[in-house]
């Protein structure tokens, strides 16, 4: 059955569990990314100065207040999708430029890809919940490949790689919380209006 007001198919429960769960999921994700952040500036010694602020890695754009619940989890998936790609690239070129270790720091990268991963196939499951489209996302830029860098512009195109991935975990954080609050109001909305025929 679907709840016509929110666009979500299924049993209203089964919607809600599933934000809430895809929710929770982006506040690990949120706060292991902060972690992994402090770890790599405390390691590459880099400070506040040195990092400046360019444009944003991923090139879908960030969803709005306008836009329906479907088009606010697709540009959520498909950016958490980016996200992966540029984690890939980085962690490689990591490995490649600088070696591969066993640290806490290696540690804490793998725990967020994985983390990331998991919260991109929950988003799959709400975008395909609201019959929204299967998620294509545009490639990532080759121009964003960091070939012929110094070592030094590496670390900063890490950190980047990083801090988008840590907006876009605080913007899933935000939608994905309103979510379970938007679903529990159209519920109620629906119940209300049934109860005074």
């Amino acid at each position: 059955m679907a709840d016509r007001r929110s666009g979500v198919t299924g049993p209203p429960e089964q919607g809600r569990t599933t934000a809430a769960r895809a929710a929770a999921i982006a506040e690990l994700l949120l706060l292991e990314i902060s972690n992994l952040l402090d770890l790599y500036s405390k390691r590459e010694s880099l400070t506040a100065d040195v990092i400046a602020e360019d444009s944003r890695l991923v090139s879908v754009p960030p969803p709005s207040s306008q836009l329906d619940t479907a088009d606010k989890l697709w540009r959520l998936h498909a950016a958490l999708l980016q996200c992966r790609g540029l984690m890939e690239r980085a962690i490689a070129k990591e490995n490649e430029e600088m070696g591969s270790g066993t640290g806490e720091y290696e540690t804490q990268r793998k725990m967020v890809k994985e983390r990331l991963t998991f919260l991109i196939n929950i988003t799959g499951e709400l975008v395909k919940a609201v019959d929204g489209p299967a998620a294509v996302t545009p490639s990532l830029s080759d121009s964003l490949e960091p070939d012929n860098l110094t070592l030094f512009e590496l670390k900063l195109w890490v950190f980047r790689v990083f801090t988008e991935v840590n907006y876009w975990a605080k913007t899933a954080v935000t939608i994905l919380q309103a979510l379970p609050k938007e679903r529990v109001r159209n519920t109620r909305y629906r119940s209300t209006r049934s109860t005074r025929r």
